[in-house]
């Protein structure tokens, strides 16, 4: 094994500091002097036509500066993926379809005022005059002909992405088949619950550019739709991120920037705004809700021969990055095993729900619940050990995925696999587990679940990430200044970066000064998730500074070296069959967990979990095992704890104190970190990503738990007291 000076050293990050003393300023603790204060009028209504707006109260109101509604917003639309969403909604934009509020967190007007108070007395002012339209909440009933129309404006229907594989003959697979099973599996919607809600500053700069300081995920991104809504060159906008209090892919969509832009350039006066916990709930994305239907035939001695899946994913109001999440889905829905014959239908589908957005697993958390459900079910009808069922069905390199080519990355699940069974010592006897029913209704099971994930967006998209470094010093290097733009959204990647630098140079960790998080005087990097950037980043990392050290030892003082990694080539995915080569890289894992279930109350408790993860290399290995922890805990949120609630488009758990996440109380008593190290070729130092990996097996594991431990099987969740309790028969 390659010794490395600084990669594979568990180093203090570079920003525990200020982060503990509070030293550190995040988004919602921004000020300066002659500061204006900026709320938001949200739609709280599903799907409504806006006839008229009224804003004269409130531009009377006390200490009210301003009032923006649609007609202030040049170009009156913005969007990840498609230009979709009204920054506001109303009437006087050019754009057709801006009149109409499709979610209850449309934004519909902004009051800027003196102080804070100022401006939410003043929003209450505003008077606005709707035409309700039909509401439609469910994707399986939107997705029929006849369903009301999200966006009458876009289309013939409310289906926005159709995704398909076909693979094999899926009728000779089940025609070969000994054991058939057919379930329907609903998968929740999970709020991000980020510890800083949305909140920015805008202001003016020297320069004269419109400043932007703002958590995000992209700076250069966000650049760009900001720019594009006020009709104005990318350089006028000027993107920063302060200290980022938590994202998962929530701060990929944007929320307040171009409103504060747009305040701070009309007012020439920096502006602030910070949401509610409640505004945050209904104004933001969420992780999909989704229907998964599976057919799923296996042989005899163990093998997997055919499957036909039928996802159905809950957009929303609009895109975000629904055509990315459920493309994951799609090449996910397979689990990670060899499977001959494949056929798949993949649908994202407009509702008047708040959209379906990022969060970390990006698709395969709702398509891997499916696979492994059936695996466990195919096992227990084959009278198979479930981690022998899947050792039979895995994946090894060279065979074909779903999508019809092999990884273009070491397969490495076989390894994943059999790490977790090894370390939770699976076959060890079940009486070790368990514990009689008559122990106050208490009994244990153990279950098991594998997954796999991309690392990077690609589907053709050509992956790049730039970055910057610089050598000072005479004779010796003194001091290397890095400069890239990727975020630190709390996963460590500013210090694996730096750790990267150092190794890359040769000088001491300490050496290494990271200039971050801006789009002045850097490109871009593109953005921080798809568990992407310690692989990008890496990259970059290493051809800068070989084109700084180069200039270096010619005795260039100092020497400053920049370089723009492409990522391998990848592909679409053709639209009739799904065949692809859609990514560069993937990564495998495996879980094993065991649970407590209180038969009498329903409660499920996470004893404990043992995660095996293949990063190719850790840089730090103690950032893994912080990755893989806080990934464990918020995955048996979703599974267990966090149940969202809606009633006909309107957001019911709108505070933390409704909507309950995982507490010091709830989380497992012991969470078991496995590294596993294939080195990737293509990765630097073989290193791939991790962030998403270990959130993915989660759900499908537990579930398997609980079904050993009460023998019933559950397909839906989050596994509450009332779902367990009606499962196993006690309340209707």
């Amino acid at each position: 094994m390659t010794t490395y000076n600084t990669i594979g050293k568990s180093l203090p990050r570079v920003d525990a500091r200020g982060k503990v003393t509070g030293e550190t300023p995040y988004s919602g603790d921004l000020s300066m002097k002659d500061m204006l204060y900026m709320k938001v009028l949200f739609a709280d209504r599903p799907h409504a036509r806006i006839k008229w707006i009224k804003t004269g109260k409130a531009e009377a109101a006390p200490g009210v500066v301003a009032v923006y509604t649609a007609q202030d917003i040049p170009v009156n639309e913005y969007g990840l993926q498609w230009q979709d969403q009204p920054v506001l909604c109303g009437v006087g934009s050019s754009k057709p379809g801006t009149d109409v509020v499709r979610f209850v967190g449309d934004q519909v007007a902004a009051v800027v005022a003196q102080s804070e108070a100022e401006a939410a007395a003043a929003v209450k002012l505003i008077e606005v005059g709707y035409e309700d339209l039909p509401v439609v909440t469910d994707p399986v009933e939107a997705l029929k002909p006849d369903s009301p129309r999200v966006h009458a404006e876009i289309g013939d229907s409310n289906v926005c992405v159709h995704y398909k594989i076909r693979k094999g003959n899926v009728e000779d697979g089940f025609a070969k088949a000994d054991v058939i099973v057919e379930s329907e599996y609903r998968t929740p919607v999970q709020e991000h619950a980020y510890l800083q809600p949305e909140a920015g500053l805008a202001y003016i700069d020297d320069e004269g550019r419109i400043v932007i300081v703002c958590g995000g995920q992209w700076t250069h991104e966000d650049q760009h739709q900001i720019a594009h809504a006020l009709n104005m060159p990318n350089d006028n906008i000027r993107v920063i991120y302060p200290a980022i209090g938590g994202a998962f892919g929530g701060r990929e969509d944007m929320s307040v920037q171009i409103v504060l832009a747009l305040a701070a350039w009309k007012l020439q006066r920096p502006v602030r705004i910070i949401w509610s916990r409640r505004e945050s709930i209904i104004g933001h994305g969420k992780r999909h809700a989704v229907v998964l239907r599976a057919k799923w035939g296996a042989t005899r001695d163990g093998r997997v021969v055919a499957i036909e899946n039928e996802i159905i994913g809950d957009a929303g109001a609009y895109m975000y990055t629904t055509n990315k999440v459920l493309g994951n889905s799609t090449i996910t829905s397979t689990g990670p095993y060899n499977i001959p014959n494949v056929k798949t239908d993949v649908y994202g589908v407009y509702t008047n729900n708040v959209p379906g957005a990022a969060f970390r697993g990006f698709g395969a958390p709702q398509a891997l619940f499916m696979a492994e459900m059936q695996m466990d079910k195919l096992a227990k009808k084959l009278g198979m050990d479930p981690v022998e069922f899947r050792l039979k069905n895995a994946l090894k390199d060279g065979d074909t995925m779903g999508v019809g080519t092999p990884s273009p990355s070491p397969v490495s699940v076989v390894k994943c696999i059999e790490s977790a069974a090894e370390k939770f010592d699976w076959n060890a006897s079940l009486s070790a587990l368990h514990r009689s029913a008559q122990d106050g209704g208490l009994v244990r099971g153990k279950g098991f679940a594998a997954g796999f994930k991309n690392i990077g967006f690609s589907f053709g998209y050509q992956e790049n990430c730039w970055a910057k470094i610089e050598l000072h010093g005479k004779g010796e290097i003194n001091e290397v200044i890095l400069h890239h733009a990727g975020a630190e959204v709390g996963q460590g990647v500013h210090t694996v970066m730096t750790q990267m630098a150092a190794e890359a140079i040769g000088v001491p960790f300490e050496k290494v000064r990271l200039v971050t998080s801006d789009t002045v005087g850097m490109e871009n990097s593109g953005s921080v998730s798809a568990s992407r950037m310690t692989f990008m980043s890496g990259n970059a990392i290493r051809g800068a500074a070989d084109v700084a050290l180069r200039k270096w030892k010619a005795e260039e003082r100092p020497a400053v070296g920049e370089f723009k990694y492409l990522a391998p080539h990848t592909t679409q995915f053709e639209p009739e069959t799904g065949h692809s080569m859609p990514n560069f890289a993937y990564a495998w894992v495996a879980q094993a967990v065991e649970v407590e279930v209180d038969t009498e109350t329903g409660h499920v408790r996470v004893v404990r979990v043992v995660c095996a993860d293949d990063v190719g290399q850790a840089i730090n290995p103690a950032l893994v095992q912080g990755q893989v922890e806080g990934a464990v805990v918020q995955a048996q949120g979703y599974a267990i704890q966090e149940d969202y609630k809606t009633r006909d488009g309107r957001v019911l758990t709108d505070q933390l104190s409704t909507y309950l996440i995982p507490t010091i109380w709830d989380i497992p008593e012991k969470v078991e970190t496995v590294i596993v190290e294939v080195p990737d070729p293509n990765g630097p130092w073989g290193a791939r990503g991790l962030g998403e990996l270990p959130y993915l097996p989660v759900a499908p594991a537990i579930a398997a738990a609980i079904h050993d431990a009460t023998g019933v099987w559950i397909d839906e969740f989050p596994f509450t007291p009332e779902r367990v309790l009606r499962a196993l028969g006690k309340i209707s």
